[in-house]
């Protein structure tokens, strides 16, 4: 019992580091079109956006989805990023994560 309870201690110690590393891993997204740029950490907060475009003459629809589609390859690169962490922690895929 006490080895369990042990290995569960070391597990959250772990687990605790991999959340530090999450919120200090930063890294950039770039809309497919090269409008926006997000840089967000690991723990799925956005730190800055960059507008690379002249607002006045872009269209909306095509702003708003540059900005759909940076954020959504942020999420999935901290996802991706989450999932690859926790595999170094556990030694396997966790459902959900990959």
């Amino acid at each position: 019992m006490f080895d369990k309870m042990k290995q569960l201690m070391e597990m959250q110690k772990k687990m605790q580091l991999v959340k530090r590393e999450l919120e200090s891993a930063t890294f950039d997204s770039l809309s497919s079109d090269g409008l926006i740029k997000i840089t967000m950490n690991g723990a799925q907060e956005v730190k800055e956006v960059s507008i690379q475009a002249d607002l006045r003459t872009t269209d909306k629809t095509v702003f708003e989805k540059s900005v759909k589609d940076a954020y959504n390859k942020a999420i999935k690169r901290s996802h991706d990023l989450a999932a690859e962490k926790m595999r170094n922690v556990t030694g396997f895929n966790l459902p959900g994560l990959t």
